[in-house]
């Protein structure tokens, strides 16, 4: 990097914290953790997918595709489950959440279940939460490390400082403005490097001829999942429905977008467009991936420079090596967008969570004011306990991108199963529950630590069976008398409220099957 590099950055992160500036002067809770309800359906998209499509997705989903062992275009049936779980969600649960006017999506636990379950509920997700997100950042910090010459320590500091202060400032708003620019800027990045890494090739022509064949396998019609193989068609669409489902509507970071929405118009388009436009955002990274794996295939000397257990290196070796200064600057921009992305997201909803959740065993409510400096001090201390996390974050996959979503297969179909029996099983009380969602998470490391040969996708359908069946099987045994949790709110009723019309139903599935007639055709593009 050079001093036009430095600049770029600088500016960039200058810029942030003015936009937090901008974007101060919150009242209430309302204000701070769901933007007043005033963000409309395309920047809340954006900022969804921000946080999904994050820095690791940028920086390890093309090394997964072009370099990882046993990896390629498989990646792509990632996103296959992807609007069959839209489906589930708006058929219910978001527009009652969003009806209900909480801040908490766990407001919902509580009413159904007690206040038991809402925190042991809450205490798994902040956990989870936190610790997925310090691993993404101690990736990003290893690649700056890299590129801009500074410490873990330092690199660490940049991306938590900037960060925190402007969604400290801003709140939601500023979270979801602040994603809306990184997304940009992060397709952007996308495309520079499709396009110089075809330049360094030799052109599309070129990258016919030299592609590994096969990476090209987008769908494993044959792997089941169960004999240490991996992403399968149905592990991947069966588990990859429980794992969205929770995460779009029972992960706080995702729902919180969803109940800032201006009205469940809004909040239908949003997870519409979601449903669509993640598809051929991921495509672009694989394309990326295939470009430049290709590369470091072809130049043995760019390949001698990525360590062989770091395939995550590929991507920014590759900025740094064959970039013009300024657009090198650019790239590294768009790193610490997708980092600083999720870390916002992170301190925002576990900032939100700990308030709605904890101040509810304190019998005289703050007022607004002093609800809004708790919050903010709050955001603090989640703020820095993610970047502590961060600093001793080990490797726990081949590629991190895999690392994060192991950790949230742990916990993703259990939180579901809990949602699901509030609206289902009445005869479920709060012991039940808590019993349940223990059992599947505890079957969930079992499995992690002992049966390796278990595809970690399963996991998320796994934890949902184990947690329901427990709940359900202690309900028929031993009838609770706190069955209806407390009695001052309407439990969660499926399908009340669905917004989902025929004509949405039949895009989302007509999509599904349109994006597994795309993995199909891709081997035959570049084979011919």
């Amino acid at each position: 990097m050079n001093f036009l590099d430095y600049v770029v950055v600088g500016g960039y992160l200058a810029g942030l914290l003015v936009l937090g500036f901008l974007l101060r002067g919150q009242s209430n809770k309302s204000d701070y953790f769901l933007g007043g309800r005033s963000i409309g359906w395309k920047p809340l998209t954006l900022s969804v997918m921000a946080t999904q499509l994050s820095a690791i997705s940028f920086i390890s989903a093309p090394a997964f595709v072009g370099l990882r062992e046993g990896g390629g275009l498989q990646w792509l049936s990632f996103e296959l489950a992807v609007p069959l779980a839209m489906i589930l969600l708006l058929s219910g649960i978001l527009p009652t959440l969003y009806r209900s006017g909480v801040v908490s999506i766990y407001d919902y636990v509580e009413r159904r279940f007690g206040l038991s379950s809402r925190l042991i509920l809450s205490v798994v997700f902040q956990f989870s939460r936190a610790f997925a997100t310090g691993i993404m950042i101690y990736a990003v910090s290893l690649i700056l490390m890299s590129t801009m010459g500074v410490t873990l320590l330092q690199s660490i500091v940049v991306i938590g400082l900037i960060t925190l202060l402007y969604s400290l400032q801003g709140g939601m708003k500023a979270v979801v403005y602040g994603d809306v620019i990184q997304m940009v800027i992060i397709v952007l990045g996308t495309l520079v490097c499709i396009y110089f890494g075809l330049a360094q090739l030799g052109g599309w022509d070129t990258l016919l001829q030299e592609v590994d064949q096969t990476r090209l396998q987008a769908i494993k019609f044959d792997s089941f999942g169960f004999d240490g193989d991996g992403f399968g068609f149905l592990p991947m669409v069966i588990g990859g429905l429980f794992l969205y489902a929770s995460y779009y509507g029972c992960d706080q970071t995702q729902s919180q977008r969803a109940l800032s929405a201006k009205n469940t118009t809004d909040l239908k388009r949003m997870l519409m467009a979601n449903g669509i436009v993640r598809f051929p955002i991921t495509l672009l990274y694989c394309l990326s991936g295939l470009i430049i794996g290709t590369l470091a295939m072809v130049d043995t000397n760019f390949g001698a420079m990525i360590p062989a257990d770091k395939s995550d290196m590929m991507m920014p070796l590759f900025i740094i090596n064959y970039l013009p200064h300024g657009i090198i600057g650019f790239l590294i921009v768009a790193i610490l967008s997708a980092a600083m992305s999720s870390l916002s997201s992170t301190i925002n909803s576990l900032s939100a969570v700990t308030l709605e959740d904890y101040l509810r065993i304190v019998k005289k409510k703050p007022d607004d004011k002093t609800y809004m400096r708790y919050s903010k001090w709050m955001s603090t201390f989640w703020g820095v306990l993610t970047l502590v996390l961060s600093l001793y974050a080990g490797d726990i996959a081949k590629t991190v991108i895999e690392a994060s979503n192991k950790v949230g297969s742990v916990f993703f179909g259990p939180i579901l199963s809990m949602f699901m029996l509030a609206a289902f099983a009445k005869r479920v009380g709060g012991w039940h529950m808590n019993v349940g969602l223990l059992s599947g998470v505890a079957v969930n490391m079992y499995l992690w630590l002992f049966v390796p040969e278990v595809f970690w996708f399963w996991w998320n359908f796994f934890g949902a069976a184990i947690t329901t069946l427990v709940a359900m099987a202690l309900s028929r045994l031993s009838p609770s008398l706190d069955a209806q949790g407390s009695t001052d709110a309407e439990p969660l009723q499926w399908g009340h409220g669905n917004i989902l019309s025929k004509k949405d139903i039949g895009v989302l599935v007509g999509y599904f099957f349109f994006m597994i007639a795309v993995c199909v055709a891709i081997p035959s593009v570049f084979v011919g």
